[in-house]
């Protein structure tokens, strides 16, 4: 297959991009610009929002898209992801117009808002940010399009994702940063909400096996199917780094409309997982 990846710089994008090349796929690798390379795959620098045409053409004629790219994912309040939107529409509905038969995007809990308990496909979505609405409403734009097109869409809604700590912006990467500096303490919340935690690692395995398959389709939840703690997985990520830091718990109050518990239903990547030989 040949597989095009959109944002193939990014935090997820160089993970999705190994893994492809890992699983044989011919891979070209899109972004504005690239500070590392696997020479595996194609690599190719263009402005997806340039309004350039025959960009379908001009990025190999892909099988499959997987449409990383998007600015500012880590600041969730920033606008720009409104005035972006707009481009990302523009972009894919050009690469369906053109001859894309599938269409795999990334997505976010954030599209949800407030949740508590297991995200299902069919849970309501009510974001709160600029980034999960507009997350939401490229989901949905596409989700009519492609319905029009018959192309096939798989939303791939992530979580809260671990490792690669030097290019993400968590708490965890706060808290390595923290242990650098020489603090003995890191100023925490209690610790008590519980979270669906990843790795970029595994994120990126079930993203490539997404769109390996065409059976399962729709909204799928790239995720553990785990809620966990954040106390208890920021213990661990201190365990697992050997690191002297230790939190100091009630420092900061938790967050007013933070959910107790909320985590992705993994019944969907559990079945495409199992397919590939993963579980």
């Amino acid at each position: 297959m040949k597989v095009l990846v959109t944002g193939a710089n990014g935090y997820i994008g160089r993970h999705v991009t190994k893994k492809l090349l890992d699983m044989g796929c011919e891979v070209v690798a899109c972004d504005i610009r690239f500070d590392s390379a696997d020479t595996g795959a194609l690599y190719r620098e263009i402005d997806l929002f340039s309004g350039k045409e025959n960009l379908y053409e001009e990025l190999g004629s892909p099988d499959v898209c997987i449409h990383l790219a998007w600015r500012n994912g880590f600041d969730h309040y920033n606008f720009t992801h409104i005035g972006d939107l707009p481009g990302h529409y523009s972009f894919l509905t050009g690469m369906i117009d053109a001859g894309l038969s599938q269409l795999v995007v990334m997505g976010t809990m954030h599209e949800v808002g407030y949740f508590e308990g297991a995200i299902t496909e069919e849970a309501p979505t009510n974001p709160v940010t600029p980034y999960g609405i507009a997350k939401n409403a490229l989901r949905e734009l596409m989700q009519i399009y492609c319905g029009k097109k018959n192309t096939v869409l798989q939303w791939t809604r992530g979580y809260y994702i671990l490792g690669d700590d030097a290019r993400n912006n968590s708490i965890f990467s706060k808290m390595k940063e923290a242990e650098a500096r020489g603090q003995e303490l890191f100023p925490f919340t209690t610790g008590k909400n519980k979270f669906d935690f990843i790795t970029v690692d595994e994120l990126a395995a079930q993203i490539a096996a997404v769109a390996m398959q065409t059976e399962v389709t729709g909204i799928i939840n790239c995720c553990s199917g785990r809620p966990v703690a954040l106390a208890e997985q920021a213990e661990k990520f201190i365990r697992d780094n050997h690191m002297k830091i230790r939190l100091d718990y009630g420092k900061f109050p938790d967050r007013a409309d933070a959910s107790p518990a909320v985590w992705g239903d993994p019944e969907k990547i559990n079945r495409i997982m199992a397919a590939a030989g993963r579980r």
